[in-house]
């Protein structure tokens, strides 16, 4: 089979390699389509500061079960499933308390581990998640970043009847809010600087759509929630304005919650913070459960996956599929890798 490896930044080769067998307590799955996410940008240009080179990327992914290792039960020959790409150690107190996500030893793969930019990878079953057959490997391949806004608007706890701003239409910021949406929220206003992304966040069903870049993101908040505010910000873009904008002007003893990582040193006012009571919360990853609920919401057509796919690109032209990113940023979503083709 052929074997995905990012040798230095901007440097892909493509090695044949022996099939893996599916050793006990795992699968081997043929993977089917691998989705192109931020972090695996910036190992391409050399600036996620905790991966090495030469590394084998894909974390978001789908595929097809080809064969069960001894003891594996619950799962079969023939089933799609999606992969949790994160490495635990399962003794850290975090592990302990069901909080692996924040293992005091997280490895992911395809940064820190060999990930599944291959065409078989053999996994433990443990990581393995089923999907709906109904479901296509576009869609699965959208789960683990699905899994990353669930996780996020858990966060919060129940968002029913809540009143949600987003800040940042990306991919992620998108489905946060399709996603509170799904999770009864009563209002969701996403914004952004970009008329494309907000266009494709209407596209996805989230109707209250504002491009701060015209529009005083004050104003935005006073024309849609009055003068109680919203009960909940969320921010998905991770600059010193995002944070300043949903600080300036969450109501106070509200919410916010930073979803998005930062580049650089943040500068904030937590004078203010601190003054308006404001609880700030973060969110990181993911767990078994918020992949559920992510193939339930998609599942049940509460949040909207297809649209946010911009391209396909053959497995072999794995570069090519970065360099568009890098060309078409303004217009680009989610690119996904056939891995077969």
């Amino acid at each position: 089979m052929l074997l995905q490896v990012m040798t230095a930044p901007g440097k892909i080769e493509f090695h044949q390699v022996p099939v893996p067998e599916a050793g006990e307590g795992q699968v081997l799955i043929k993977i089917m389509e691998i989705g192109i996410c931020g972090s695996d940008i910036h190992v391409y240009h050399g600036k996620h500061p905790f991966t090495k080179y030469p590394v084998t990327q894909g974390h978001e992914v789908s595929g097809q079960i080809t064969a069960l290792g001894e003891g594996v039960k619950d799962l079969h020959v023939g089933q799609k499933v999606t992969i949790q790409p994160q490495v635990v150690c399962g003794k850290c107190w975090p592990c302990r308390h069901g909080k692996y996500n924040l293992c005091e030893e997280l490895k992911v793969m395809g940064f820190q581990t060999t990930g599944a930019a291959s065409g078989y990878f053999a996994v433990d079953a443990s990581k393995v998640t089923p999907l709906p057959e109904t479901m296509t490997y576009d869609e699965g391949a959208l789960i683990e970043p699905m899994a990353v806004a669930v996780h996020a608007v858990k966060q919060a706890g129940d968002v029913s009847g809540k009143k949600v701003i987003v800040i940042g239409a990306g991919p992620i910021g998108n489905l946060v809010a399709q996603t509170a949406l799904g999770m009864g929220a009563s209002q969701v206003m996403i914004t952004d600087v970009s008329d494309w992304r907000l266009k494709k966040a209407e596209e996805c069903g989230i109707g209250l759509c504002v491009n701060t870049k015209n529009t005083d993101f004050g104003q935005a908040v006073d024309r849609f929630f009055g003068p109680d505010k919203a009960d909940l910000i969320y921010d998905c873009a991770g600059n010193n304005v995002s944070m300043g904008q949903a600080i300036a002007y969450a109501r106070k003893g509200s919410t916010i919650i930073l979803v998005a990582v930062f580049s650089e040193m943040a500068s904030v006012d937590l004078a203010v913070v601190n003054d308006h009571e404001l609880d700030i919360k973060s969110s990181m990853m993911y767990r078994s459960d918020d992949y559920d609920d992510a193939i339930r919401l998609a599942s049940e057509g509460k949040v909207h996956l297809v649209p946010l796919i911009s391209k396909h690109f053959a497995f072999k032209d794995y570069l090519e599929a970065y360099q568009f990113i890098d060309n078409h940023r303004e217009t680009t979503m989610k690119v996904l890798i056939d891995v077969q083709k």
